[in-house]
């Protein structure tokens, strides 16, 4: 019987895939494939690059042992073909094979290409979620909103996770409104468990050297997990050490700590060495032998089953058109101080720097301080959008597309947020340091000296008050806007101008 290739992805690295549960490993032959076209399409961060070559290179040798027959295509091999569809190809030839099974891409750009291959290609589901996308679309078919609290309630339902009965533990589904306590100098942590490259995690660092130096970020020193018995440890950490404060200290951002008390697995299990339902058990194990709050338990599980599960539903029912979204139609290109130039802005500054380095920022830092500048300064959420899929380990475009679209940009016009998520610089100040060392000063409303936030907040609400000012989450904001003295609106629309017009000359902000 002539042998099927089987595709295996490089975050789709999961014994249980269902590709390979379709397959037979005494005939067929696992495909997976290192190929520019996949480390190129956008300018990816060298670490990701790095994480998910050196995750496929490892787990290709677990199948191995496992008693499949992998061929498997390093970047540097001479006959490497650029695509993943190359690959096929050349390997469909070598076996004499002409099908192909495969779990459906994370983004439509894979769909369409191996749809369009010149072979058989079966395409099963990724069962590696809790919703199926028809299960998504059944709950959202005739909604008017398609909100994420009572999506998340179902999973919680489906689950079973943190329910009595019929019923939410604690009472309630959601305990996010206590869960925003700022920033505390004492809070600095241990962080995530960090592990020592192995020789062939040092081979693919050399590699990535050599291939995308010249992308942005640092690849050394590589302390990220790239199995998953590493990914399991790096769970236990995050469960025994780290857990507890998450509720209450989540939004909070501080210079001397980039990671405070969150978990930092999210790219181990957007790469499939993790599952969603052994992330949440161990979660509810720790809630259920009283190590921690239900605050902590039920704001994490909330991140895991309802708001991921939620962003993959959105991308797949939106359609591949859904990344060209642009309602607000702002199209100023990406400033360099997103690329590492220089800025006065120290939340900024920091933040970018800490990418760099990390290839890592957590979700406020991403939604509230990045997303929020792009936001008020009108960026083309294109660029925006293509920027975090290119600079964060976790990000893949079914999960990062929805989120900086969607929540961050409010490019679709209110699909998944009921408001755009705009804030002056009070709330950065708030939830962390990063206003004590700025150049900028938060308090000031106007003048040189104000800090950009506070003069672009009301500039993005006055140049949209047609589109969001029927908000009845905006109204007390506009009120307070046509309270202002003529001479202070002035002020602020004038400061805002100048802010923009540097940005438009390419002069520091």
């Amino acid at each position: 019987m002539v042998a099927r290739l089987v595709l295996v992805l490089g975050d789709q690295l999961c014994p249980d895939l269902s590709a390979l549960r379709a397959a037979d490993r005494t005939r067929d032959i696992v495909v997976m494939a290192e190929v520019m076209e996949e480390g190129s399409y956008v300018p990816h961060h060298p670490k990701k690059i790095a994480l998910i070559l050196a995750a496929m290179r490892h787990f290709a040798e677990e199948l191995r042992a496992g008693g499949w027959k992998v061929a498997y295509t390093r970047l540097e091999d001479p006959e490497a073909a650029p695509s993943i569809v190359g690959e096929l190809m050349r390997r469909a030839e070598e076996y004499g094979a002409g099908e192909v099974i495969a779990t459906q891409p994370g983004e439509w750009r894979l769909i369409a290409a191996l749809a369009d291959a010149p072979l058989t290609v079966r395409q099963l589901p990724d069962d590696r979620f809790i919703c199926t996308l028809e299960e998504f679309n059944r709950w959202a078919e005739g909604r008017k909103e398609l909100r994420l609290e009572y999506f998340y309630r179902e999973m919680r339902r489906k689950t079973g996770f943190l329910m009595e009965g019929d019923k939410p533990a604690g009472g309630k589904w959601n305990f996010d409104h206590g869960n925003r306590k700022r920033a505390q100098a004492d809070m600095l942590r241990e962080g995530p468990v960090r592990f020592a490259p192995d020789a062939i995690t040092q081979e693919v660092l050399d590699l990535v050297e050599a291939r995308f130096g010249g992308n942005f970020g640092v690849v050394r020193p590589f302390w990220y997990g790239v199995t998953r018995d590493a990914a399991q440890r790096a769970l236990d950490h995050f469960a025994q050490h780290l857990l507890a404060g998450f509720g209450d200290y989540q939004d909070a951002m501080l210079e001397q700590d980039a990671f405070l008390h969150h978990s930092v697995i999210s790219m181990y299990l957007n790469i499939g060495l993790l599952s969603p339902r052994e992330i949440c058990e161990r979660v509810i194990a720790q809630w259920q032998a009283g190590l921690v709050p239900i605050n902590a338990a039920e704001g994490y599980i909330r991140q895991v089953i309802g708001w991921r599960e939620y962003m993959r539903g959105i991308y797949f029912r939106e359609g591949p058109g859904y990344v060209r979204r642009n309602v607000l139609r702002h199209g100023r290109p990406l400033p360099a101080m997103f690329w590492g130039g220089e800025t006065r802005m120290n939340c900024i500054a920091h933040v970018v720097g800490q990418t760099r380095k990390e290839a890592y920022a957590h979700h406020i830092q991403r939604l509230m301080v990045t997303g929020n500048f792009a936001l008020l300064a009108g960026i083309d959420p294109g660029q925006v959008h293509e920027w975090y899929l290119a600079v964060y380990a976790d990000a893949f475009e079914w999960v990062e597309a929805p989120n900086v679209i969607g929540m961050s940009q409010f490019a679709d016009g209110g699909i998944i947020a009921s408001k755009p998520y705009v804030s002056s610089g009070n709330y950065i100040d708030k939830m962390s340091d990063y206003c004590r060392s700025c150049a900028y000063a938060v308090k000031e409303k106007t003048g040189e000296n104000a800090c950009p936030f506070n003069l672009l907040y009301w500039d993005f609400l006055v140049r949209h008050r047609e589109r969001i000012g029927c908000n009845p989450r905006m109204g007390p904001v506009y009120r307070t806007w046509d309270k202002m003295d003529e001479v202070r609106r002035r002020a602020v629309l004038d400061g805002a101008a100048r802010v923009l017009g540097d940005l438009d000359a390419g002069r520091i902000v």
